[in-house]
């Protein structure tokens, strides 16, 4: 059994945000139920439905396990059911919510070299005492067998894959600081039970032939829904960043994310990551209903699905 939580569906910012007053924000805001709040992105999965990883610490993670009930603790005085976290990226949005779990509590970091190097070089993790939770490096293209506290099988394994992006904002250097890698500084995560195949990949900057044959017949996939056009901030007047600028595709270019999962025969298609000026997020507009038309779902807190 692959068991999976949305913990949050929306990008960074998440939604609303803080400081946007536009439409779709004051609609979120104001408790419109064709436009529901989301924290940014993250989620969590079991075997067992009774541990569980959580996928991305997003600086809404305190928030999140508070408002999802089979995280919270259940023994003792101090207690979780959370074994380890899984980080895709080292972006502010997938590595802030450590520092929420910096209470001695035991559980395990795993993550690529480069996610980790990023964690090393700032002293303030740190305060997640490495003497308590252990940092494991996470070898792309390796299955890992993901093990409950106990140290017994989870029931999951896990494989983390370099899909093309770019480094986070914040560590952009050097000539070409937009420049798309495919080195393992974003990555996707497949999951699987030995029957099932689920896809996480909340950031991805372009398709290519080796990201398509591993999403090809997935059961399920979490895809990057990030903005639905590519310059959908600078012509809202909310930015002067593009998608591909920030590393990410979007929904419905001629070369967006719909157009490529064309023929790939994904069972189930997902859309996390979500931009707070992406239009996808109001139940009630036309782009969210051409989504759904072209047999994708669009993510909200709390979203269950199990395999």
């Amino acid at each position: 059994m692959i068991d999976l939580i949305v913990l949050g569906a929306a990008a960074g910012g998440g939604f609303p945000q803080w400081n946007s007053n536009a439409e779709g924000c004051r609609r979120a805001r104001s408790g419109d139920p064709l436009a529901p709040a989301r924290t940014q992105a993250s989620i969590a999965i079991s075997g067992d439905g009774e541990e569980w990883f959580v996928v991305n610490a997003s600086p809404d993670l305190r928030q999140q396990i508070n408002q999802t009930p089979v995280l919270h603790p259940k023994t003792g005085l101090r207690s979780t059911p959370i074994a380890g976290v899984i980080l895709t990226g080292a972006e502010v949005d997938t590595i802030t919510g450590l520092l929420t779990m910096r209470e001695r509590q035991p559980f395990e970091i795993l993550a690529t070299r480069q996610v980790l190097d990023q964690l090393d070089a700032n002293p303030i993790f740190e305060a997640v005492n490495r003497s308590v939770v252990t940092r494991k490096e996470f070898p792309l293209d390796e299955s890992i067998a993901l093990a409950k506290s106990d140290g017994t099988p989870a029931g999951l394994s896990v494989t983390a894959f370099a899909v093309p992006g770019k480094v986070p904002l914040y560590a952009e250097k050097g000539a070409n600081p937009a420049e798309i890698v495919e080195n393992g500084e974003t990555v996707g995560l497949e999951i699987t039970d030995g029957k099932h195949r689920a896809l996480f990949i909340p950031g991805c900057a372009c398709m290519n032939d080796r990201l398509r044959a591993r999403l090809k017949n997935a059961d399920l996939v979490l895809f990057d829904g990030t903005l639905w056009i590519d310059d959908e901030m600078v012509r809202a007047g909310l930015g002067e960043k593009t998608g591909k600028r920030m590393g990410h595709m979007s929904v419905n270019d001629t070369d967006g994310t719909i157009a490529a999962f064309r023929g790939l025969n994904v069972q189930r298609k997902v859309f996390i990551h979500i931009n707070n000026s992406n239009p996808i997020l109001l139940a009630d507009s036309p782009e969210r209903a051409e989504t759904e038309a072209a047999g994708w779902e669009v993510s909200y807190d709390g979203m269950r699905i199990t395999l």
